[in-house]
C-alpha cells in the first residue's frame, strides 16, 4: 500500500519534466493521477508512461479560465474530490530589466502567479478535508539571477501565496506547502537555457560549484512534492522545502 493509496492527485503541467516525475510517484503511491498541459501529443505520452489505469489527461492552459473549468468538470465526475494539488506549470526565460517587455512581464504573470491563483482557488470547492497542496516554487525567487527577473518575482509570489492560504485553509485541514528546486535537469529548462550547448555550460558550472556536485533530476524534486502530498508530513504546513544540493544552504 502506497501512501496515497485511493487518493485523488491533479498535477499541472504534468506532462513533462518535475510535473510528469511528480505524476509518476504520486500513481506509484497508489493515487489516481489528473494530469493537465497545453500539448496533447505530451499528455497522451504521459498517460502511457504513468499508466491509463492510473491518470487521466485534460489538456488545458492553467492561464485560461474556461480551461480550468473544464479540467475540475473532469475532475468533479470522477466523484472522490481531490486530495492533492499539485500547482507545477510555469513558464519562464531569461530576460534582462532593459530587455523585459509588457508581453514578457504579462506571460510570465499570467501564468506563474494568477494561473496559479486560479489553480487553487477553483480547486476549492473540489478540495476534501486533509488534502494538500503543493505549489512549485524555485530558489530563483530567493536570488537575484541577472536576467531572471519576471521568473524569480512570480516564484516569490507563490511562496508569499503558500503561507497566506496555509493560514487560511487551516480550518479546512487543508495544508499549503512550496516545494522549491533549483538546478534540475528538464526539457524547459534547456529551453530557457537557450539550447544544449548553453545547458550544457551550465550543468557544468552547477558540478562545480553546487555543493551536491551535480545538476539535479525530476525524481529528486518529485520525492519530496510526494512527502509533502502526504500524511507523512502532516504536522508541515506554510514551508518551503528546498531541493537545491544544498545551493541555497551552505
Amino acid at each position: 500500500m502506497g501512501h496515497l493509496e485511493g487518493k485523488t492527485a491533479l498535477v499541472t503541467g504534468g506532462s513533462t519534466g518535475i510535473g510528469l516525475a511528480t505524476a509518476v510517484r504520486l500513481a506509484d503511491e497508489g493515487a489516481h493521477v489528473f494530469v493537465t498541459g497545453r500539448r496533447e501529443a505530451e499528455l497522451r505520452a504521459a498517460v502511457a508512461t504513468i499508466g491509463a489505469e492510473r491518470a487521466t489527461a485534460v489538456r488545458g492552459d492553467i492561464a485560461e479560465p474556461a480551461d480550468l473549468d473544464r479540467l475540475y468538470a473532469a475532475v468533479s465526475e470522477r466523484g472522490r474530490g481531490l486530495d492533492v494539488l499539485v500547482a507545477n506549470a510555469a513558464i519562464g526565460a531569461f530576460v534582462t530589466l532593459e530587455e523585459t517587455t509588457e508581453e514578457h512581464f504579462d506571460q510570465v504573470f499570467a501564468v506563474n502567479v494568477r494561473g496559479t491563483v486560479r489553480t487553487v482557488q477553483k480547486a476549492l470547492p473540489l478540495l476534501n478535508s486533509g488534502a494538500s497542496v503543493v505549489l512549485v516554487g524555485s530558489t530563483a525567487g530567493d536570488r537575484g539571477v541577472p536576467a531572471f527577473g519576471a521568473y524569480a518575482a512570480s516564484k516569490a509570489a507563490v511562496r508569499s501565496f503558500a503561507r497566506t492560504w496555509a493560514n487560511e485553509l487551516k480550518d479546512r485541514n487543508i495544508r499549503v506547502n512550496v516545494v522549491s528546486p533549483a538546478w534540475i535537469e528538464t526539457p524547459g529548462g534547456t529551453a530557457a537555457f537557450g539550447d544544449e550547448q548553453a545547458a550544457r555550460a551550465v550543468a557544468e558550472n552547477v558540478a562545480a560549484t553546487v555543493p551536491a556536485g551535480r545538476m539535479g533530476r525530476p525524481e529528486e524534486a518529485a520525492a519530496a512534492i510526494a512527502f509533502l502530498a502526504s500524511a507523512e508530513s502532516s504536522y508541515v504546513t506554510g514551508a518551503n522545502l528546498y531541493v537545491d544540493g544544498g545551493a541555497n544552504q551552505i
